[in-house]
Parts: C-alpha cells; sequence; structure tokens
C-alpha cells in the first residue's frame, strides 16, 4: 500500500449531464483537465457531488475509467465506494477494477443509523475487503447518524489503512479531538468549503472541495497559504469567496456548483431528479457574482 499525501485541495468532482440527462463524458474530461491544469493536489471520482446516488453502475465505471484515463497518474484519484448495506459494499470492493485508482472514500452508511459499534464493523469490513487506503467520511448531515472522535480514533488506531478522515460533522470540538489524539501519520480533512481553514489552523490538512470544481486554482492559492501558515494571506483570500460560498448552497449541492460551471461554460445547468437546479435568482447572483 503507497502511501498518500493528502495535504492541499482534493476535488469532489461533479457529474455532467447532457438535456437528455446522459452523462456528458466530454464535458467530464474537460472538467478534469481544468483541475489537473489549474492546482488541484487530488481527485475523488464518485463522491457525494457526483450525485451517485443517480448513476448506474455501467456509468459509474464509465466515469471512473473516464476520470483515471484523463488523468494519466499526474495527480491521484480517490474513487468513492459507499453502501448502507456493508454485504452489498463488499461484494462490490471485491469485483471492482482499481487500476488507476490511489485511494478509496466511503461514507458512514445513511438511513440505517447504525450504533458506533455498527460503524467501526462496517469500517473494519471495508478495511478487509481493499489493499487501497482509506479515506472514511463522516457527514451527518446527509447520512442521519454521526461517527464519534471516539469511533474515528479507534479505526485510525486499529487499523493503519484507515489513512484520513473527511470530517464534515460541523463540530469543531469533535474534529479537534480527533487532530489532538489521531496517529502519526492519519490526516484530518474537511469536508466544508467553508470550515477549512478554521480546522486547518487546528491541524486539518486541507479540504476536499465543492467550490474548487469551478475555481480551483483561487480555492488552491488559499489552502497552500494555510498549510505554509500564511493564515493573513489565506483569510483574505477566503473573504473574496464568502458571499459566492454562501450562494452555491443555499439551494443545496451540488446544485449551486453546477449553475456556476453551466455560467463558465463547462456543462449544462443539469441535475438528475431528485435533485433540481437553484432558482432563478439565485442562478442571477450566482451569475453577477462571477462577472464580478
Amino acid at each position: 500500500m503507497t502511501n498518500i499525501d493528502f495535504s492541499g485541495l482534493g476535488v469532489a468532482l461533479i457529474t455532467p449531464f447532457k438535456e437528455d440527462e446522459s452523462v456528458d463524458f466530454e464535458a467530464l474530461s474537460k472538467l478534469i483537465e481544468f483541475q489537473v491544469q489549474h492546482g488541484v493536489d487530488y481527485l475523488v471520482v464518485l463522491g457525494t457531488t457526483a450525485e451517485t446516488p443517480t448513476l448506474t453502475e455501467d456509468e459509474k465505471a464509465e466515469i471512473t475509467r473516464v476520470a483515471v484515463t484523463q488523468v494519466r497518474g499526474r495527480i491521484p484519484v480517490v474513487l468513492g465506494v459507499s453502501s448502507n448495506c456493508t454485504r452489498t459494499l463488499i461484494h462490490h470492493l471485491h469485483t471492482t477494477d482499481f487500476n488507476g485508482i490511489d485511494a478509496v472514500m466511503s461514507v458512514v452508511p445513511y438511513y440505517n443509523k447504525p450504533s458506533q459499534e455498527g460503524i467501526y464493523q462496517h469500517f473494519k469490513a471495508v478495511v478487509e475487503s481493499v489493499s487501497l487506503p482509506v479515506i472514511v467520511y463522516n457527514v451527518p448531515g446527509r447520512t442521519g447518524m454521526n461517527m464519534t472522535a471516539e469511533t474515528t480514533l479507534r479505526l485510525a488506531h486499529d487499523f493503519s489503512q484507515v489513512v484520513a478522515i473527511k470530517e464534515a460533522s460541523g463540530n469543531i470540538a469533535q474534529v479537534n479531538a480527533i487532530i489532538n489524539h489521531k496517529p502519526s501519520g492519519f490526516q484530518v480533512i474537511s469536508g466544508d468549503d467553508s470550515l477549512v481553514l478554521p480546522l486547518m489552523s487546528l491541524g486539518a490538512v486541507g479540504v476536499i472541495s465543492v467550490i474548487g470544481n469551478a475555481i480551483p486554482e483561487e480555492f488552491s492559492r488559499m489552502i497552500h497559504l494555510a498549510l505554509k501558515g500564511d493564515y493573513e494571506n489565506a483569510r483574505i483570500e477566503n473573504a473574496r469567496r464568502t458571499e459566492l460560498l454562501d450562494l452555491l448552497f443555499v439551494d443545496g449541492s451540488p446544485a449551486g456548483v453546477k449553475s456556476l460551471l453551466n455560467i463558465m461554460g463547462f456543462c449544462e445547468n443539469k441535475l438528475r431528479l431528485p435533485l433540481v437546479p437553484v432558482r432563478r435568482d439565485t442562478y442571477e447572483k450566482i451569475r453577477e457574482i462571477a462577472a464580478r
């Protein structure tokens, strides 16, 4: 297993759709190249931002193939692999082609609301079923269940293969506890664009970002300023994005960033139900900010 540094800017890629809701693979390739050329440190394919629950297995396989082909080993590629059925996920891990994939990211099982022991056993089964580094993902606002600092630390100490957590609980005290008691080499990654600087000031190493789809160079610059300890200039950079960040999430994600990418000419402003595009007034406000 190769050790990978997840410091800096990771981008959770969207899935571009055409007007007929088919996957726009040409737009996807162009977007990936844009990321690689503009300072992204690694890509996350088939995460939440990709609308993965709405994709077929064939679409997911082709999206992964296109991403690996387009990146050509220039930056690491992380593949999202999640399910609320552990048996289903293990079967998927045993049958997936991980050629060109550098690590996997897996979210806390959703809807079932497992206990902390259930969460631990789920991720233990994941680790035992894949040879790649594993990033665990805690986002209770989507899954309905928070993975506590104690469970995260138990996984990190018990399995060296669990190399990082994407933390999107919004609980600063919880993140701080993980950072203060984690084993050497275990990395904490912000799962919230708006909280990345506060978490980095505590010891987080960066972010897996939504807004990075559209402004990778600018967001990467801010992250790397913080990594160097230059929080004064990082805060100045961040202040320029506050209004846009708020707008990108007011009608849900990835609807906001897809509208921005549409304005920039990267893709259609199309999502698959049950997700829908942002409201017209939100779209126009995003357009106004993008034109500044």
